[in-house]
């Protein structure tokens, strides 16, 4: 297919999804609802950060510091600002932060980069804990105006669905392209003219603008905040897995991952938490091993080289049970001694 044909398929899948995401509130359960929340907010987070880090490789760990700006950007000014404007000043705030913590590690790559974003993270969680306890007396936010659960529903909905679209628009101008090339190779990107440094801080700036939208809409699902519920790693590291385990570098990869990972955490997190660790591990393991770039890759034709893989190990091992190889082995001495 030509690249017209596939953003046509591209945008009627996301139509479609989108349809089904709009009808779940008036048939679904409170449940399905809660349910569909949480896997909204994935798609959202696992997206944005694919759309940086899977292109130029750039391994973040500070979704969950964006994320938590977004909730108390939200908490100090949803009664003043009003729903909208709140969920708009949480991204752009957010956005702020990424471009100074980006100015300041972006020149980094691979582990550095990684553990400095963790640690500004873990600096920014402590900083809102002290100014909490130390200045304003508090342990955490309370949030007294809370929209109706189809309003966060929407918004949420709507953030994805402006998420997965802003990726296929990026994929398709100069600015994916230089994502692209600086993931390939940094180096040579520049000697061809990319501006590496304004591309990366735009590219961090807008997976922290996602973030932090996301961040403001979902605080108020809990009522009540604190920096160890906003700010909390698991957030980020999930985002991570999920981004990895979907394909970082694919535009479903990480909706078709925050689906898996959605069902898993209902079905598995409260009654068998240790199984639901152990499962994303072995799905992280699996993926690496045999699915490099995710289950986005999953192809019929993946399955054949799968199913021949395994005959043929299968045809292997039952040489050797059988002393069929050795005797083999024996007969081409043999003809070598003749």
């Amino acid at each position: 297919m030509n690249d017209r044909q596939i953003l046509t398929r591209d945008l009627l899948v996301l139509f479609s999804l989108t349809g089904w995401g709009l009808s779940l509130p008036y048939f679904g359960s409170d449940f399905m609802v809660s349910m569909g929340l949480t896997c909204l907010m994935y798609i959202a987070l696992s997206s944005s950060w694919g759309l940086f880090c899977g292109n130029t490789r750039y391994l973040s760990l500070a979704t969950s510091a964006f994320f938590g700006i977004g909730a108390y950007t939200c908490a100090l000014q949803l009664e003043q600002l009003g729903w909208a404007a709140t969920i708009a000043l949480g991204a752009g705030v957010a956005a702020a932060v990424a471009v100074v913590m980006g100015a300041a590690v972006l020149h980094l790559r691979g582990t550095y980069f990684a553990v400095l974003t963790f640690g500004m993270t873990e600096l920014i969680r402590h900083a809102v804990t002290y100014y909490e306890k130390s200045v304003t007396g508090t342990v955490g936010r309370v949030l007294t105006v809370v929209p109706e659960r189809d309003t966060i529903y929407l918004t949420v909905l709507c953030l994805a669905v402006i998420t997965v679209g802003l990726s296929m628009w990026v994929r398709r101008t100069r600015l994916g392209l230089a994502l692209v090339g600086i993931g390939a190779d940094e180096q040579r990107a520049q000697t061809l003219g990319v501006d590496t440094r304004w591309v990366k801080l735009l590219g961090f700036a807008m997976t922290a603008a996602v973030a932090g939208a996301v961040g403001a809409a979902m605080s108020v699902r809990w009522t009540y905040i604190d920096p160890h519920t906003v700010f909390n790693p698991f957030i980020g590291f999930q985002t991570v897995l999920i981004a990895l385990i979907g394909g970082a570098m694919t535009l479903w990869g990480p909706l078709i991952a925050a689906v898996v990972f959605s069902l898993l955490a209902e079905t598995l997190r409260l009654q068998a938490p240790q199984v639901y660790m152990m499962s994303l591990g072995l799905l992280l393991i699996l993926c690496v091993l045999y699915l490099p770039a995710g289950l986005a890759s999953l192809r019929w034709d993946t399955w054949k080289i799968w199913r021949d893989d395994i005959r043929a190990w299968w045809k292997e091992r039952r040489r050797e049970w059988t002393g069929e190889k050795e005797r083999d082995k024996r007969r081409a001495r043999e003809q070598r001694l003749v």
